[in-house]
């Protein structure tokens, strides 16, 4: 059995997120506090990290996908090394399957680690189209949010639900470090 693998949300998980709005350079990327630390014992647990996230903004002409790239390599420069950024341009209305909720990214994650098992896999997101992601890959879903609304209405979507993704790693992951 390979080691299970964990995917995360970008904004709202790893980054703050801006209300109807898009981050679309460095400098915006605002990193929420004990995402690093969080992080850092995730690394000790799972085989690989990845984000999978929506990124319409490209789409919209808001940034490209250069800015999205230097984005990402200031966020991994102050969170840490991640395995692999899945990122989808395309506009809702263009109804992508790389667009969470479908599951292109986690198949292309499958495609480009093998060994890769996306029922022994955890999505950690902070919205309905997170879980519903989660959930169609087959994984198991972890909620990142202050209240537990998404998890009441939606039961069948949510496995686990925590605050923050610090809480998700004192709470759960690094109890699973102890036991090994």
């Amino acid at each position: 059995m390979n080691a299970p693998s964990l995917f995360l949300d970008r904004d709202g998980v790893i980054n703050q997120l801006r209300p109807n709005d898009y981050v679309t350079s460095p400098d915006q990327l605002i990193v929420l506090p004990g995402v690093p630390e969080a992080l850092a014992i995730c690394r000790k647990y799972f085989q690989h990290i990845f984000i999978v996230t929506n990124q319409q903004g490209i789409g919209k002409h808001l940034m490209t996908e250069d800015d999205l790239s230097a984005i990402h390599q200031h966020m991994t420069s102050l969170i840490g090394p991640i395995d692999r950024i899945y990122h989808c341009p395309n506009l809702v209305s263009d109804h992508s399957f790389r667009r969470k909720p479908n599951i292109g990214m986690a198949i292309q994650a499958k495609h480009d680690f093998p060994d890769l098992q996306l029922s022994q896999c955890l999505m950690v997101g902070d919205t309905y189209t997170d879980m519903l992601f989660g959930r169609r890959a087959k994984m198991k879903t972890v909620l990142i949010a202050d209240d537990n609304s998404l998890a009441c209405t939606y039961p069948h979507l949510v496995d686990f639900h925590f605050r923050t993704l610090i809480d998700f790693a004192n709470l759960y992951v690094a109890p699973l470090l102890g036991g090994h």
